[in-house]
C-alpha cells in the first residue's frame, strides 16, 4: 500500500511524536508513505476568518502539488483538522464549479493546477480499513492485556463527513485496541468535542468540556485520541481542571500510533512517549 503523506503543522511542532510514531508504525505495517513536496499549512481553522477564498486556496494548493507529484491518487492525513480542511476542499470542488475556476486563478502563480484527482483520508480510516490487522495481532506482546484504553475521537475526523465510522457511536479504534490484547473502555463520550481552541479563547467553557472527559475517563490507563488539538487540551489542562474539581484527573493520553507502535514491540523512545504532556509512567509500568 502506497499514500502520499500530508503531516501538517502541528506534528512538525507540538504534536511531533504523532508524525515519528505514524511514519514507525505505518513502516512496520508495510505501507509506504510518501511526504507531499513542498507543502503547506492548510489554513487550519485561523484562514476562514479572514477569507472564505483563502480557506480553500491553501489545502487546494497541497491537493495541487499532490496531484503533480503523480504517484498515489490517495493522501493519508493524520491531523483532524488538516484532514477535514483538506477532505471539505476534495468536496466542494466536485460540486463548485466556479470556486475551482477562483482557486486555480490564484493557483496559477506558482503554475499549479487542481483538477480534482485526489481522495483525501484520515490516518484512522486507512489504519481500520486497509491495514491488515493480523499484522497488529502477531506483533503485539502480552501485557497489553492488562490495559483498558478509552478510545477518544473528537470531532473532525468524524463530522461532517460521515465516511469511515458513525459520528454519534463511532467504533473505529476498537477492533485496532482489542488487536493488541487491550480491553475497550466502555463510555459514551468518544465523539465528544473537547473545546478545540474554545480552551484559549472562551476558557470556562473548554475547561468545562474537557473536564467532562477526563471524569468520564476514571477507571481507565490511558485515553488514544488522533488529533493534536484534542491531545493538547486533554494533556494540558488536567492539573488545572484536577484543582478545580477537587479530583484527580491525571490520566496518559496518547496517540493512537503510539500505543499500537508500543504494543508491536516499539521502545518508549522510538515512539516519542517523552514528548507527551501528560504523566505516562503508570501506563509504561502495566505496559511495557
Amino acid at each position: 500500500m502506497n499514500y502520499l503523506y500530508y503531516p501538517g503543522c502541528s506534528l512538525e511542532g507540538t504534536s511531533a511524536e504523532y508524525d515519528i510514531s505514524t511514519r514507525l508504525l505505518m513502516a512496520a505495517a508495510g505501507v509506504q508513505l510518501e511526504e507531499i513536496e513542498d507543502w503547506s499549512c492548510c489554513g487550519a481553522t485561523a484562514a476562514e476568518s479572514q477569507s472564505h477564498l483563502l480557506s480553500y486556496v491553501l489545502p487546494a494548493r497541497n491537493l495541487a502539488l499532490a496531484e503533480k507529484m503523480n504517484r498515489s491518487k490517495e493522501i493519508l492525513v493524520p491531523c483532524s483538522a488538516c484532514y477535514l480542511n483538506l477532505k471539505k476542499t476534495e468536496a466542494i470542488i466536485k460540486k463548485d464549479k466556479p470556486l475551482l475556476k477562483k482557486i486555480n486563478t490564484v493557483l496559477a502563480e506558482e503554475d499549479l493546477v487542481l483538477k480534482g484527482e485526489m481522495k483525501v483520508r484520515h490516518l484512522l480510516d486507512v489504519l481500520s480499513n486497509d491495514v491488515d490487522i493480523e499484522k497488529i495481532k502477531a506483533g503485539s506482546h502480552h501485557k497489553m492485556k492488562d490495559l483498558v484504553v478509552a478510545p477518544y475521537y473528537g470531532c473532525q475526523c468524524l463530522r461532517p463527513f460521515k465516511i469511515f465510522d458513525d459520528p454519534e457511536d463511532p467504533h473505529s479504534m476498537d477492533a485496532l485496541i482489542q488487536a493488541t490484547g487491550a480491553s475497550v473502555f466502555d463510555w459514551d463520550m468518544g465523539g465528544q468535542c473537547c473545546g478545540a481552541s474554545n480552551t484559549s479563547t472562551k476558557p470556562e467553557a473548554g475547561m468545562a468540556l474537557v473536564g467532562n472527559i477526563l471524569k468520564a475517563a476514571h477507571g481507565a490507563d490511558a485515553i488514544l485520541t488522533v488529533c493534536p488539538m484534542c491531545q493538547m487540551n486533554l494533556e494540558s489542562n488536567q492539573k488545572k481542571i484536577s484543582h478545580k474539581e477537587g479530583l484527580d484527573l491525571d490520566i496518559p493520553v496518547l496517540f493512537l500510533p503510539q500505543f499500537l507502535g508500543l504494543a508491536m514491540g516499539k521502545t518508549l523512545t522510538d515512539v516519542r512517549l517523552d514528548l507527551n504532556l501528560s504523566n505516562t509512567r503508570a501506563f509504561t509500568e502495566k505496559a511495557i
